[in-house]
Formats: structure tokens, sequence, C-alpha cells
């Protein structure tokens, strides 16, 4: 099995401040034994998160390939198809940029949601070659071959920052998530949102393009989203108390496997993902390791992310 732990670690000064103080002694120990692969992603301003690109490389997808996050989220029911997820929003205008807000704040319920996606169906009309699926409340796809090898920037880079950084560069996309804006804009669904003192969805996010054939994700991934919450609302202590609760119940549970190299744990975090893996050492290599503190190792390590 192999456990990717995403949302490990964040540029945010206030996360910084929290990660030198914590303690987490399971990760300190798995330290110890492993050493660290070769590191997936770039910067904190890549359009794919740190964990996506490890996938992808995990599933055999070239170097710097978008990562086909919507085909895989679908699993077999995504065929050879080319999906995209289609995320609603609602972006807080400012007076010196656009913000947008996490859309699990929305509150929309199965037939709110299924009729704003059908609102916009005509931006993706069947006579086009335009596939469309309603999973859940806010779950959207759009199937098209033009969305192969689109990449836009992945939902978690864009919620509670603004969104100009991060607009979709291919003109297809771009002129589509416009379109859907103008679509939505004083429409008679949203005017019904505000009279009851909801949030109007204003915006969509294209994102996740790609076909996922070929390259299916490895059936031992286990992608274990438990830092998501509090890393996307900003609460670091909250952040911080979910992480020695992951510690202690995922990686000190799997340490005798890590070290044994019948499991295998990435952790991913603003920037960079790596893989830790059990290292060949000289009987010096693990006399010194035995003798050297374990204590603060997993915070630097996660800072370096």
């Amino acid at each position: 099995m192999h456990l990717v732990i995403p949302y490990a670690s964040a540029m945010d000064p206030q996360a910084r401040a929290v990660l030198a103080d914590l303690q987490l002694p399971a990760l300190d120990r798995a330290l110890a034994d492993l050493g660290a692969a070769p590191r997936f992603g770039g910067d904190e301003y890549s359009p794919a998160l740190p964990q996506e690109r490890l996938l992808a490389a995990l599933a055999g997808l070239p170097d710097e390939s978008p990562p086909p996050l919507a085909a895989w989220f679908l699993g077999a029911s995504a065929g050879s198809q080319v999906w995209a997820r289609l995320t609603p929003l609602h972006c807080d205008v400012g007076s010196d940029q656009v913000t947008a807000l996490d859309p699990a704040q929305l509150g929309l319920d199965t037939a709110a949601s299924l009729a704003f996606f059908e609102a916009l169906a005509p931006l993706f009309p069947d006579e086009k070659g335009w596939t469309r699926l309603h999973v859940a409340p806010g779950e959207w796809f759009v199937a098209h071959e033009a969305l192969a090898g689109q990449e836009t920037a992945s939902l978690d880079r864009v919620i509670h920052r603004n969104v100009d950084a991060w607009l979709p560069e291919p003109r297809q996309l771009l002129r589509l998530q416009m379109e859907a804006q103008m679509t939505l804009h004083g429409h008679p669904l949203n005017t019904a949102r505000e009279q009851a003192g909801l949030r109007p969805i204003n915006s969509v996010w294209i994102w996740g393009c790609g076909s996922a054939a070929g390259h299916a994700l490895p059936a031992d991934i286990e992608l274990d989203e438990q830092l998501r919450t509090a890393w996307i609302a900003g609460d670091w202590t909250a952040w911080a108390e979910a992480w020695r609760l992951l510690d202690a119940r995922r990686i000190a549970p799997l340490l005798p496997a890590l070290a044994a190299g019948t499991a295998t744990l990435s952790l991913a975090g603003e920037r960079q993902a790596l893989t830790l893996r059990p290292q060949p050492r000289s009987w010096t290599q693990r006399l010194w390791q035995q003798l050297r503190p374990t204590r603060g190792q997993a915070a630097r390590l996660l800072e370096s992310l």
C-alpha cells in the first residue's frame, strides 16, 4: 500500500510558526529509517498541486503532462473520453482583486445543483460533441476532445485567493468561463438565492482536464486528505491537531511495514511532494542514525515542501 498525505505543509507564515513546534513522533521515527526519493512539483505557482504531479508520475504520464483529475475521479465510468471538472463558485469582487470563496460553503442541494448545471447546458451542446455529467451537488463534469492537453490551475490553488493569477491560459477555456459568468449574472436562480440570504453562484472553475486511458492510478494508492479542510480554511491550529491525529493513527501503525519496504509513504506540501523509501546504509551510517536525535526531523522536512 502507498499512503499519500497531501496538504502536509504550507507557505503561510502562521503555518510555518505552527510547524516549527509540531511534534510528530511517528513521522520522526519513519525518517530515521527512510530516505527521500526524487521530488515532484515545482513551486507554489505551479497549476497542479504537488500530490497531483506525484500521482501523474505514478500513473506513468510524461513529465509535465496535466494530471487527468476529472477522469481519475470518475474512475472506470470515464472511459477514454477527455473530461474536465466544472466547479460552481462564488467570487467576491473587491476593489483590487477577485477572490474565489470555498465552494463547500455554497450549501447546494441536489435540486439546486442540477438546476444551475442545466442553466449552463447551452455552453456545452450535445450536437457539438460535449458530454455533461452531474455526479453530486457541485460535482459537475464535461467531456470533449478539445479539452485534451489543456492545463488549468487546480481548484485548491484558487480557493481564498485572487483568481486573476490562476485564470486558464487556453483561450477556449477562458471563453467558456466568461460565458458561464455572463449566463449566471442576473439569472433567476441567483435572484432566488440572494432573496434567501445565500451567496449567488457567479462563476465556475474548469480544471482537471484529460483522459486517463492507459494511465490509471495504481490500485494500492490511498490518498488521505484529513489535513485539507483546515489547510483550505487557513486554520493552522486545527491543521496541527489534524496532523497529530494523522501521525498517531495512520503513520504509527504503518512503521513496521515502512521499515520492511512493504508500504510506501509520500508527503506533499504547497510546492513539492516526495516519497520515503528504505535506503541502503553502511553499518557506520546505521550507527549514526541510531545515535542521532530524531525529534524535529519531520518538521524540518515538511518545511522544505
